[in-house]
């Protein structure tokens, strides 16, 4: 698979917390240059970055991020507050402690809810499948399936582990028609990207790729 396939199916992604406005403009440049399917940034960027690259690539930002345990009600808030900002896609993340409890039906009407405020923009579902066993993984494709979510995503990126080729496999094995996958976390070469791309992943959430392409470049 050539890398620059493989680039457009990366959300270039900067979420750390000290991420300064040089940072997140080089993150948008290099999107751009090297033609990545979105920039994934923090939510008090995405109205600078909306003016800043127009419709030159999407803009992804994350709700309830990273530890997914705010209200429905604060979830909503900033999803609706992202989406007027001009954010394409929303990457959200569970109640790890709904699921845990066995509070299906929360977690669906919460992602549903979500959902309704996207439309037709993208909404991916972070399970952060490092705290999950096999059965709730498997629980959360279901959940995510009839919720009307668009992706299933693997990772904060900020848990104890990231994507797993494993966790990719399950996945595609039990998600509904119309689910996709993202997998997060810790992807650092293009050969790890090529595999989770053949076990089903469709967008891939991470800054190294597009990180080595340019010292590739740089040393030619």
């Amino acid at each position: 698979m050539e890398k620059k396939e493989i680039l457009r199916k990366v959300d270039h992604t900067l979420l750390k917390t000290t991420a300064t406005w040089q940072e997140i403009r080089q993150l948008c440049d290099d999107a751009i240059a090297y033609g990545t399917a979105s920039v994934c940034i923090p939510p008090a960027y995405v109205k600078r970055v909306k003016e800043y690259v127009g419709n030159q690539v999407r803009i992804g930002t994350v709700i309830g991020f990273p530890n997914g345990y705010s209200t429905t009600s604060v979830k909503a808030f900033e999803a609706d507050d992202a989406l007027k900002k001009g954010a394409d896609e929303l990457d959200m993340v569970i109640n790890l402690g709904n699921l845990k409890d066995g509070m299906v039906d929360c977690l669906r009407n919460e992602i549903r809810t979500l959902k309704l405020l996207c439309g037709r923009r993208v909404l991916k579902v972070i399970v952060e499948t490092c705290e999950l066993t096999q059965e709730e993984k498997i629980l959360m494709c279901q959940v995510v399936t009839e919720s009307g979510a668009d992706f299933i995503k693997t990772s904060t990126g900020f848990g104890r582990a990231g994507a797993s080729p494993e966790d990719v496999a399950l996945f595609a094995e039990h998600i509904g028609p119309g689910v996709r996958i993202k997998a997060a976390g810790g992807i650092s070469s293009f050969e790890e990207a090529e595999q989770l791309i053949r076990l089903g992943a469709s967008r891939l959430g991470t800054s190294r790729l597009v990180d080595l392409m340019k010292r590739e470049e740089a040393h030619e």
